[in-house]
């Protein structure tokens, strides 16, 4: 395998690895979110428990900086990080922490990214065999910065991993805008064992919650995974709680069904902060019961629906169910 030098790396005439300013990217505007004083007040089942021993989580961290890597878990706040971390279980966020889009229900920094480290994909490989984890979940940014949309770093980082041990690898993309194509044609050379894709919400909301994305692309995305690499299980999540109908989320899992997704995960949204879009409305207990009973009824394999749910939550359990269906 050939590994990337930092001159390549400043080198527009590698079509994978570019300087941000390489290309014309228009940073997306969201409208200024006003402070909203009158947040609603979480309701009991879904208080994030505290830890009384932090050590084991000091230690996961402690792993991610020594390593030069980067998780998901804590750029965008997860309420789930103290049980995850607690347990050993990470998911990784690769090419860099700063995103080109500013969706305004996302704790991830936006702005001009950086330029993706030469070293990562085998730094991960090194920390993900000494941990020895056996299901491992890579997520990224959005880099509409590059050409690929970061496609051939997921397929250097899957490689280099496979290279080192023999791990369940779950990949969580962005919609690789512009370059769907391109990206999925790239990701032949070394298959995840689940591909991931988040609608995130229903597209009436779309303009608010998911600027500078299309509904339609993403479910397109899906298909056209499923019909590249039909063996390989596709997923998708969807985050309840900014204005949507249940209505509307049925008809999203019907789309999601119909595009070949096989499984899905269905949250509550939490807003990071006051300069956040705010919580529209919690959804209850006995309301995730029937969206999960719902889905199923659908055609889904595995479905894992709950206030703390998230898309890589308890991933490997899920791959489990899917493959005993």
């Amino acid at each position: 395998m050939t590994k990337i030098t930092n001159k390549q790396l400043l080198c527009s005439s590698n079509p994978q690895y570019i300087k941000s300013k390489s290309i014309s990217t228009k940073n997306i505007s969201t409208k200024n979110i006003p402070i909203n004083h009158n947040i609603l007040k979480k309701p009991n089942w879904i208080k994030v428990k505290f830890p009384m021993d932090s050590i084991r989580i000091q230690k996961m961290k402690s792993i991610l900086r020594t390593n030069k890597l980067h998780s998901v878990c804590e750029e965008a706040r997860c309420p789930n990080l103290f049980e995850c971390f607690n347990k050993g279980t990470v998911t990784f966020m690769i090419l860099g922490t700063i995103c080109t889009r500013s969706c305004p229900f996302c704790a991830v920094q936006h702005g001009r990214p950086m330029l993706i480290d030469p070293d990562e994909a085998i730094n991960l490989a090194k920390t993900i065999k000494k941990m020895k984890i056996n299901h491992v979940v890579l997520t990224s940014v959005v880099r509409d910065d590059l050409r690929d949309g970061g496609s051939n770093h997921f397929v250097n980082c899957i490689q280099t991993i496979r290279s080192q041990s023999n791990v369940k690898i779950e990949i969580l993309v962005p919609d690789f805008r512009n370059c769907r194509e391109q990206a999925l044609k790239k990701m032949e050379q070394s298959l995840p064992d689940i591909f991931n894709h988040n609608v995130e919400n229903v597209p009436r909301l779309y303009k608010t919650i998911r600027p500078g994305a299309n509904y339609k692309l993403s479910l397109k995305l899906l298909s056209e995974f499923k019909n590249l690499y039909p063996d390989v299980p596709t997923k998708s999540g969807l985050m309840l709680g900014l204005g949507e109908t249940n209505k509307e989320i049925i008809q999203v899992m019907k789309d999601l069904h119909s595009n070949g997704v096989d499984m899905l995960t269905i949250g509550q949204y939490l807003q990071p902060s006051t300069l956040h879009l705010p919580v529209v409305r919690y959804v209850t207990l006995l309301e995730f019961h029937e969206l999960k009973k719902t889905a199923l009824s659908i055609g889904f394999s595995s479905v894992f629906c709950g206030p703390l749910v998230r898309s890589s939550y308890h991933a490997y359990e899920q791959i489990q169910i899917y493959k005993n269906k």
